[in-house]
């Protein structure tokens, strides 16, 4: 009987290593999921209002958002109803004013905004000179004459 025991004992013993170890392995598709930055469209609000004789919108944001003169924003609404923004830069409280660029639009459209991360500059690669107007580079060993 004590070899038996012996035996469960040992068995139980490298199951529960076997556990621990699997559990702390990270899963590499999650891992590559943190280090890719989000670049899908985000929801930033609503079409809040649409004057009827004026070729912009007032766009209502859900939360904090902070919109750059230009930035190209993207509506929907039910039907497949789409349409382009550019904001405008003007805000005020939850509001920000935005050209209508192109399709149509309803009051409570959702309105979505493109997040691109920008990556961080690499230290390791200084940056490029630019060259001087008008003056051309000269090959290795020569220096340029000025007339």
């Amino acid at each position: 009987m004590k070899p038996y025991c012996a035996l469960i004992l040992a068995a139980a013993f490298a199951s529960a290593s076997c556990a621990t170890s699997e559990a702390e392995k990270p899963d590499p598709k999650l891992a590559e999921a943190k280090e890719k930055p989000e670049t899908g469209p985000k929801l930033i609000g609503r079409v809040a209002s649409i004057p009827p004789d004026r070729r912009f919108v007032l766009v209502q944001s859900y939360g904090k958002w902070e919109s750059a003169a230009g930035e190209i924003l993207t509506t929907r609404g039910p039907e497949d109803r789409t349409a382009n923004l550019r904001v405008t830069g003007e805000a005020l409280g939850e509001f920000a004013a935005a050209d209508i660029q192109s399709g149509t639009l309803e009051i409570g459209d959702a309105v979505y905004s493109r997040h691109i991360v920008k990556p961080a500059p690499n230290p390791a690669t200084p940056p490029a000179l630019p060259e001087a107007a008008g003056q051309a580079s000269a090959p290795a060993g020569e220096i340029p004459k000025n007339n």
